[in-house]
């Protein structure tokens, strides 16, 4: 029996939903979620409210982060000839979810593969934090073991990104604290309830944010935002000897010494002269 076409060409159409606010689905995406043939759904509860808003009467397929591969598979052949829109419960579907996944296949069996932009929290957040923007990680959740916990943030410590992480009312204090204890004492802002009623930012210093809500911890979705590390110290002269010896080994001592000065932001001259002491 043949599809009866909504119109839409056949593939996968990510669909970017509210974080909050209804009034934030774009007119595209209603469109969308009113034409497609089926619709993706982390959570079909969720959803439904969501369809009654954009109008649409489309069926939902349940499919998320646990679903069976076969689950996934029969999607991807359903987009060689129906439309599948994919929906998360709440913003961008994908981030902080590996739905990737599907992604991946429909691309390697050729499906075509559109996205309807729209909100996203990390990015939301960032907007209301007044901490620098040029340059941002997503860290999503940080382990909850203390020293995954630890590690995950040794790995990011000395790179000069803000830094954005989600994180759930109950672990919040504890997260802040270890973040000043991994990170320093860094300026931070904590947001909610983006684009509801009660949505609220909270800035200060990492220690300070910590205390605020040790007492409190807040309800809602929530984004931490980290600003980048301050002005690193300057070089020690046992920093500038183990470049020098380091360049040496690989260079003439005058291209050496240029190197560690352009490297460290010393004085050429003066690390000229050490290179020549050190290799006296």
């Amino acid at each position: 029996m043949e599809t009866q076409h909504s119109g839409l060409e056949p593939g996968l159409y990510i669909v970017a939903g509210p974080i909050g606010n209804l009034g934030d689905l774009t007119p595209r995406a209603a469109e969308i979620l009113r034409r497609a043939d089926v619709i993706a759904v982390e959570d079909t509860r969720v959803s439904a409210r969501l369809l009654r808003h954009a109008g649409s009467d489309r069926p939902m397929i349940p499919y998320h982060d646990h679903s069976a591969e076969g689950v996934r598979a029969r999607l991807v052949e359903r987009m060689a000839s129906e439309s599948v829109a994919l929906l998360s419960d709440a913003g961008t579907p994908l981030i902080s979810d590996p739905g990737y996944k599907l992604v991946r296949d429909a691309r390697a069996a050729g499906r075509r593969i559109t996205t309807l932009p729209g909100p996203s929290a990390a990015i939301a957040a960032l907007t209301l934090s007044g901490l620098p923007t040029d340059r941002f990680l997503f860290m999503g959740f940080l382990p909850a073991k203390a020293k995954a916990r630890a590690d995950a943030l040794a790995e990011v410590a000395a790179l000069r990104a803000t830094l954005i992480f989600y994180e759930s009312g109950p672990r919040l204090s504890d997260s802040l604290g270890a973040m000043a204890e991994g990170l320093g004492d860094r300026d931070a802002a904590v947001s909610r309830e983006i684009s509801k009623a009660f949505e609220e930012t909270a800035t200060g210093t990492l220690t300070q944010l910590s205390a605020r809500y040790a007492d409190a911890p807040p309800r809602g979705e929530i984004v931490v935002i980290v600003g980048p590390p301050g002005e690193a110290p300057p070089a020690s002269a046992e920093d500038a000897d183990a470049a020098l010896l380091e360049a040496m080994a690989r260079l003439p001592v005058s291209r050496a010494a240029g190197e560690v000065a352009k490297k460290l932001g010393l004085d050429r001259r003066a690390l000229y002269a050490r290179a020549m002491e050190l290799k006296g």
